[in-house]
C-alpha cells in the first residue's frame, strides 16, 4: 500500500504548484514583461525625440550663421568679403546658445572666440578635436564620444580669399541623457512598486476566483457511494458557474445510476434467490422414488428454464444500450401486423381481435419490434382471464407509426402507471402472481426508445389498459441497415 503524504506537503504544495499559483506567476511574468518593453520603447522613444531636438536647434544656428554670412556689415553695409572676423564677431553678438549648446569659432587653425568663453575641457583650444575641426573644408555634422560627455556638432566652414574659419555648433547630450535615463529609471522603480501591489490583489482575486474549485473539490471528496446528495451552491453565469451547474448536473446523474443500481442488485438477488431456493429445497428433500425423483426433476428444470429467461432478459436490456442493438430495415406496417397477430393468438385462451392494419412502410428492427408487441401481449394475458378481449392494430399518423395493444382487464392504478416499466416493477394492486420477473415492460420501453420512440399507457382501475408503441418512420441515428 502506498504510504500516505503528510497534509503539510499537499499543503504547501498546492501553495507553490496550485492553479492559483500558476496563475499568479503567469500574471506576474507577463505584466513584468510588458513593463521591461514598455520601459525600453519609452527610453527609446526619448532618446530619439532628444537626438531630433538636438539636431533641429544645431541647423537652426548654421541657418542663423549662414544668414549672416549672406548679409551685410552693419559698421560699413557693404558685404563681409574676406572679413571672417567681422562674420563671427556679428554671430556670436546677436545669437545665445541654448543649453548645453556653444558656438566656437576658428580660424586659420587657431582658436578665434567661443560662446560661453568656458568650455569643457574636451573643447579647450589645443584639444584634438578643435585641432580636426579646423581643417574641415566642407560641412560635417556627427557626434563624438569622450571618456567626459557625448557632443553632437555641426561643423560650417567658410572659406574667402586666404581667411579659412570654421564654425562649429556643439551640443554636450550627456547631462539630457542622463535626465532620461533617471526619469527612466523613476518610472521603473513606480511601475514595479505597482506591479507589487497588483500582484498581491491578483492573489486575492484569484483566490475568490478558484474558491468555487475549491469548493467543487471538497464536494468531490465529501462523496461516497452511499451520499451523492452533496451539491455545489451556484453563484453568479460565469465559467466557474457553469461548470459548478455542470458537476452538479452530472451527480445527479450518479445519483439516479447509483440508485438504479442499487435497486437493480437487490431486485435481481430477489428474483434469482427464489428459483434458487425452489431448487435446492427439492434437491434436498430428493428421495429415491422414480416418480418422486420425476417430478422434483420438472420443478427443477422449470425454475432453471425461468433463470435463463431472467438472465437472456438482462442481457437483451443490456444490448439496448449499445449501438448496434437495432438491425434496421424496411418493415411493411400491414405485414408486420398480420404476422403479429397470427403469433399472439398462441400465447393464451383469449377473445383475440385485430381492430386495425395500417398501410405504409417503416424503417425498424423487424424481430425487436415484433419481441416488444409480443411482450405487450403476453402481460395482457397475465392480467386477464378467457372472457377478456385482447386487441391488436396499427395506424399511421403524423409520420410516425403506432402499434397498440388493447385488454379489458382490471386495469392499472395511476400511481403505478410510471413505475411498471422500470425493471423488476410490478403494478402493486394485482393480486396476480405473473410469471416474469418484471423486465417485460421496461423490454418494451428500451426497445422503443432504440428506435427513437416512446410506450405511451391509457388506464384506469376496471376499464382496462391500452400500451402503444410510437416509433418515427425515420431510422434512428445509433442503428444499422
Amino acid at each position: 500500500m502506498e504510504p500516505l503524504k503528510p497534509a503539510h506537503k499537499d499543503k504547501w504544495s498546492r501553495v507553490f504548484f496550485g492553479a492559483r499559483s500558476r496563475i499568479l506567476v503567469s500574471y506576474i511574468v507577463l505584466m513584468a514583461f510588458s513593463t521591461a518593453l514598455s520601459i525600453l520603447a519609452i527610453r527609446q522613444v526619448l532618446l530619439v525625440r532628444l537626438e531630433g531636438q538636438i539636431e533641429k536647434s544645431l541647423v537652426q544656428e548654421i541657418k542663423e550663421f549662414q544668414r549672416v554670412i549672406n548679409g551685410r556689415n552693419p559698421a560699413t553695409g557693404k558685404p563681409f568679403g574676406d572679413d571672417v572676423k567681422s562674420i563671427f564677431d556679428i554671430y556670436l553678438s546677436r545669437n545665445v546658445p541654448d543649453d548645453h549648446e556653444a558656438f566656437i569659432t576658428l580660424l586659420n587653425g587657431q582658436f578665434y572666440k567661443s560662446y560661453p568663453p568656458v568650455l569643457p575641457d574636451s573643447l579647450q583650444p589645443n584639444s584634438e578635436l578643435l585641432k580636426q575641426w579646423s581643417q574641415l573644408t566642407q560641412s560635417e555634422q556627427s557626434q563624438k564620444v569622450t571618456p567626459a560627455d557625448t557632443f553632437v556638432y555641426i561643423v560650417q566652414p567658410i572659406i574667402r580669399g586666404k581667411n579659412h574659419g570654421v564654425m562649429v555648433v556643439v551640443h554636450a547630450a550627456s547631462v539630457e541623457q542622463k535626465q532620461v535615463n533617471q526619469e527612466i529609471l523613476d518610472f521603473t522603480q513606480v511601475s514595479f512598486a505597482v506591479l507589487a501591489v497588483a500582484s498581491v490583489l491578483a492573489w486575492l482575486i484569484a483566490g475568490r476566483v478558484l474558491a468555487p474549485l475549491r469548493l467543487l473539490t471538497d464536494t468531490a471528496r465529501s462523496i461516497t457511494d452511499s451520499d451523492l446528495t452533496q451539491r455545489i451552491l451556484v453563484q453568479g453565469s460565469d465559467e466557474i458557474a457553469e461548470l459548478s451547474i455542470t458537476f452538479n448536473e452530472m451527480l445527479d446523474r450518479l445519483q439516479a445510476a447509483f440508485a438504479t443500481q442499487r435497486d437493480f442488485i437487490n431486485d435481481a438477488g430477489h428474483e434469482l434467490r427464489t428459483p434458487i431456493t425452489i431448487i435446492q429445497g427439492h434437491l434436498e428433500l430428493l428421495g429415491d422414488d422414480p416418480e418422486e425423483r420425476r417430478e422434483t426433476l420438472e420443478i427443477v428444470i422449470d425454475e432453471l428454464d425461468r433463470m435463463n429467461r431472467f438472465v437472456d432478459d438482462l442481457l437483451l436490456l443490456a444490448k439496448a444500450e449499445q449501438p448496434n442493438f437495432l438491425n434496421l430495415e424496411t418493415v411493411d406496417i400491414s405485414l408486420l401486423t398480420e404476422e403479429v397477430f397470427a403469433k399472439v393468438q398462441a400465447l393464451a385462451y383469449r377473445n383475440w381481435c385485430l381492430e386495425h392494419k395500417g398501410t405504409g412502410q417503416i424503417v425498424a428492427d423487424r424481430q425487436r419490434l415484433t419481441q416488444a408487441i409480443m411482450n405487450l401481449a403476453q402481460n395482457a394475458t397475465q392480467h386477464t382471464t378467457q372472457k377478456d378481449i385482447i386487441s391488436l392494430g396499427s395506424t399511421l399518423s403524423k409520420g410516425k407509426a403506432h402499434f397498440w395493444v388493447r385488454d379489458t382487464g382490471p386495469g392499472i392504478a395511476f400511481a403505478d402507471q410510471k413505475r411498471i416499466f422500470k425493471r423488476f416493477a410490478r403494478a402493486k394492486a394485482d393480486s396476480r402472481r405473473s410469471e416474469g420477473a418484471g423486465l417485460g415492460l421496461a423490454i418494451v420501453k428500451a426497445i422503443a426508445e432504440a428506435h427513437s420512440g416512446e410506450v405511451k399507457l391509457i388506464s384506469r382501475p376496471g376499464g382496462g389498459s391500452t400500451f402503444t408503441i410510437v416509433i418515427p418512420l425515420e431510422p434512428p441515428s445509433g442503428g444499422f441497415l
